[in-house]
């Protein structure tokens, strides 16, 4: 009999059950029906169970079908029909994909690859044949199909397992499978026996034929080229007739006592049915049933068995992914460390690390081909579309990783916020997203250097990660840049022409017919003028239209270059003669600075972007109206040029886990934080049981209020712990340590124990934890700890962080060790994030201005009041006319300090924190009121970054980032 180790139908019993019983060696007069409807009806039951069984291991698993189609042929139609109803039964997914007559085979192609790639679906058929109208090659788009999910085993790669005996590393035919499952029904030994196979198709004849051979089976295949046919059949024990010839073979062909297995479906004339026709198979059935000792009829055989064997090609698949990849779980591989001692330089180490193909990452993480655009081998854009796909996903656990107050020795946010990920991931093989701002140009040449984290924690490839990326920063400054020369061009205009001179510029004549454009359409509804055909305006009309006026000096708006430049600090421009004496004095902004990229930091979507870019106020008019982009003209041109900067950018950390690098807004006069499409990517990617690490720029005091009051206030997200980091060293400062000179060597304050020091300073880390509370998240104190620690020190910081309402604090190594030194962090983040979060914003929007600005002052920064310059006082008067008092606040102050001088360090009090001025983005959507002199442009020190920069011509390797 079959026995085997090949064959193992999953449960079926060797016993008949769907014919009546045959003793060996007799001969009934009347061959036994073998009836695929009976053995399919018990299959279907058997899967049944086992789907059930698949759904309490895996709650909300379900195997999944998708059977693709190419027209509307009715036969096809029919036969779809069938197998989705046999799928419903079993409690399957099944999803059927119709594609037009139209499309083509690049189309196909590009379906089959999606479904391909998504993890719901576990069997993919290609109905065929396909009815297109355009040339398409089936042999080409049934080898696209993946062969883990070929269910109609179709594929060259599972008909040559099956062909070279690798049975069981294949999927079956499922007209071959069920004939072999009806064989062995009958009792009847195949190994040994003569079979004959009539037909040599590669859906029938040819896998037929090997699993026979398989079997132990003697095989003879016929065909139409077989000279004796009658005597080949004549000879079998086993026949197998798929010929498609109606009743092509008789019954005094069949050797007494054979099992024969019949195909074939036929339609052949019959003046007694309705139809005027009947199904017949490819053997004469009456007259073999004579003879036969089995037989399959038709209709009712075969047929039955091979939409039966479809839906267990799909539960076995299903089963395969599910012993692979736990529902919701990545199957990632990370990378491994190679560490070494003493810690080398950051680009070595990252040179040292053989990353993931970026495209390899992507579909680690669950995303599409089609989702993914790569810039390389390193790098890549993720669209949008994805949140649409999986919106019902849920999202997985949101950390925020902040700091005590900065010091110029360093806390370590971006390198803790890197080995949390790669500890979560790594170490404990739970789902993970780094989230991540990308750096300006501007400090990697100039004083800070890389932004890539550091040691063994970063982002790769770090050169990467810290010049271009992807081009995003150089859209900001090509978009901001484009603003700017529309505002002077436009008074320039202005001051230079009359009203109808402007019209008709504005409003050309094409073809003889004027037309406006839609953001001009836009323009006049805003005007309240309810007209849409250029020559209906008055000239009041025209006027008003034409005429912004703005107020030179009231322009907010300023030219912006990713460098640090101290002579754009104020210029003068429009001196060229041709300016006609139009000059005037304004400023360049590193890039980082400029409201667009606040804009795309905050943003949900295009449209949102679009709108947002629209209402960007860059001036007011003398009249004190506000001048947004949209009055300009020029918000569907910013759309445009910002359009793949919206997409999140997708790298890797050294240990394999994912990282998104998307928007690096200024953390002082903007909101310091990575975008809120990324995160929210991130979030539906990792799942409900997956973690994304997100940062925010300098202390809890900055950073972390504005990701809370701002960030997520947009987003809708709600946070579920906070990560805060300190070091000994920074908090020694905080109490009271010696001031720290670049490239001198630290006092012994920071290098030898002194509990005293430390103490004093851990009154910055009870503020910023305090501050973390008054939200409502769990916090997490990250101790990350250098060579020079003791002990002691660190138990110090950790008893007091605890004492003061941390829910836990870890020392970390995470810089020297990579996720293996943060695992215990890791960990505390996990328990962490298991409390119900009670979080709430710090302030309602209804408040006035200046009740929201004394509210961050006093419970945040420990001020005892506010007060406001006459200028920041006609700014909250002139806001609040505007309408733009419902805003959230985004305070503009010096990270070095918890108020507003940054020598003061640890928590002082009882100051008043003064208000300089009040601006809005209103684009980005918040009111920045200045404390104090920001400076929006940094300057080159005396010894740059770029004195050890170089590019190694040989290997073109980039050189002296640290």
């Amino acid at each position: 009999d079959l026995g085997g180790d090949w064959w193992s139908p999953g449960g079926g019993s060797a016993a008949c059950t769907c014919c009546p019983s045959v003793a060996a060696g007799a001969r009934a007069m009347e061959a036994a029906a073998l009836s695929g409807k009976t053995l399919s009806a018990q299959v279907r039951e058997r899967l049944k169970n086992e789907v059930n069984q698949m759904k309490e291991q895996a709650p909300g698993f379900r195997p999944g079908l998708a059977i693709l189609q190419v027209g509307d042929r009715d036969d096809s139609n029919l036969y779809i029909s069938m197998k989705l109803k046999a799928a419903a039964e079993i409690g399957m997914n099944a999803n059927h994909m119709k594609l037009p007559k139209t499309i083509t085979e690049d189309e196909v192609l590009s379906n089959i690859t999606r479904i391909n790639e998504d993890p719901s679906v576990h069997g993919l058929i290609v109905q065929l044949p396909l009815d297109s109208i355009n040339p398409i090659d089936v042999e080409k788009v049934t080898n696209a199909v993946s062969p883990e999910k070929d269910v109609d085993g179709l594929t060259s790669i599972n008909a040559g397992k099956l062909a070279r005996g690798d049975v069981n590393d294949c999927f079956i035919p499922c007209t071959p499978k069920g004939c072999m499952e009806l064989i062995k029904q009958t009792g009847v030994k195949v190994a040994g026996s003569n079979a004959v196979v009539i037909g040599r198709s590669k859906i029938v004849g040819a896998p037929m034929r090997d699993l026979l051979v398989c079997s132990n089976a003697t095989v003879t295949t016929c065909h139409s080229k077989t000279a004796d046919l009658q005597g080949e059949v004549g000879r079998a024990d086993i026949l197998v007739v798929g010929a498609g010839r109606a009743e092509m073979v008789k019954g005094d062909w069949i050797k007494p006592g054979a099992v024969v297995i019949d195909c074939g479906i036929n339609h052949v004339p019959d003046s007694t049915r309705p139809s005027g026709k009947r199904v017949v198979g490819d053997v004469a059935y009456n007259e073999a049933k004579m003879v036969a000792s089995f037989i399959t009829p038709v209709p009712g055989g075969v047929g039955p068995m091979t939409v039966c064997m479809l839906m267990e090609n799909t539960v076995e698949s299903a089963k395969r992914y599910l012993e692979k990849c736990k529902p919701g779980k990545w199957a990632i591989q990370y990378t491994k460390l190679q560490r070494v001692e003493p810690v080398p330089s950051d680009i070595i180490i990252s040179r040292s690390c053989a990353a993931k193909h970026i495209s390899r990452m992507a579909n680690e993480v669950g995303l599409l081909s089609d989702e993914v655009e790569l810039y390389g081998k390193s790098k890549a854009k993720v669209l949008l579309t994805t949140l649409n796909r999986l919106k019902e996903q849920p999202d997985g656990k949101y950390v925020v990783v902040t700091g005590i107050t900065p010091t110029p020795l360093g806390e370590g946010k971006s390198t803790t916020t890197i080995g949390l990920a790669q500890a979560i991931g790594a170490h404990l093989d739970i789902n993970v997203f780094a989230c991540v701002r990308q750096p300006s140009q501007g400090p990697t040449f100039g004083i800070k250097g890389g932004a890539a984290g550091g040691g063994y924690s970063q982002v790769i490839p770090m050169e990467e990660f810290n010049l271009h990326l992807t081009g995003d920063i150089h859209a900001i400054t090509a978009s901001n840049n484009l603003v700017a020369a529309a505002i002077d061009a436009r008074m320039f205009h202005e001051a230079t022409q009359s009203d109808k001179a402007l019209y008709n510029r504005l409003v050309p004549s094409n073809k003889g017919a004027k037309a406006f454009s839609n953001i001009q359409l836009k323009r006049l509804q805003k005007l309240g003028i309810n007209k849409t055909d250029p020559t209906a305006l008055t000239d009041e009309e025209v006027s008003r239209f034409v005429r912004l006026d703005i107020e030179p000096d009231s322009i907010t708006w300023q030219r912006v270059l990713d460098t640090n430049d101290r002579f754009l600090r104020k210029i003068t421009i429009g001196q060229s003669s041709t300016e006609k004496g139009f000059t005037r004095t304004t400023q360049f902004d590193i890039t980082v600075a400029s409201e667009i990229m606040a804009v795309l930091a905050l943003t949900d979507g295009l449209k949102d972007m679009r709108d947002r870019l629209g209402k960007m106020v860059v001036a007011s008019s003398k009249r004190g109206t506000p001048i947004t982009t949209d009055d300009l003209g020029i918000s569907g041109a910013l759309a445009v040029l910002m359009k793949d900067a919206i997409k999140p950018n997708l790298m890797q950390t050294l240990e394999g886990t994912p990282v998104f690098v998307h928007a690096g807004p200024f953390a002082n006069i903007a909101h310091g934080n990575s975008s809120v499409l990324a995160d929210k990517i991130a979030l539906k990617l990792v799942g409900a049981n997956g973690f994304v690490v997100t940062e925010a720029g300098f202390g809890a005091d900055i950073g972390m209020e504005k990701f809370f009051d701002i960030k997520c206030r947009y987003s809708g997200l709600r946070p579920h712990v906070v990560v805060l980091v300190a070091t000994v060293r920074a908090l020694k400062m905080h109490g009271g340590g010696p001031t720290v000179t670049a490239g001198v060597p630290l006092q012994k304050e920071y290098t030898e124990e002194n509990l005293d020091l430390l103490a004093k300073g851990c009154s910055n880390l009870r503020k910023q934890i305090e501050n973390a509370n008054t939200f409502g998240v769990a916090v997490v104190v990250a101790v990350n700890a250098f060579k020079s620690d003791t002990e002691a020190e660190l138990e110090l910081v950790c008893s007091t962080a605890k004492e003061v309402g941390a829910f836990d604090a870890v020392k970390c190594t995470h810089w020297a060790e990579g996720g293996l030194g943060a695992v215990e962090l890791a960990k505390a983040v996990q328990r962490a994030s298991e409390i119900q979060s009670d979080f709430k914003f710090l302030y309602d929007l209804e408040l006035p201005i200046v009740d929201k600005i004394r509210t961050i002052a006093q419970r945040i920064y420990g001020a005892a009041d506010v007060e406001l310059s006459p200028e920041a006082q006609h700014k909250v008067q002139v806001y609040t006319e505007q309408g733009f008092a419902g805003l959230p606040i985004c305070m503009a102050k010096t990270h070095l300090s918890l108020s507003h001088e940054p020598e003061k360090k640890g928590a002082p009090t009882g100051f008043v924190l003064p208000i300089r001025d009040i601006r809005a983005s209103v684009g980005a959507g918040f009111l920045y009121p200045l404390v104090g002199t920001m400076s929006t442009m940094p300057g080159l020190p005396t010894r740059p970054c770029f004195y050890d920069i170089d590019l190694d011509p040989e290997t073109e390797e980039v050189n002296g980032l640290f």
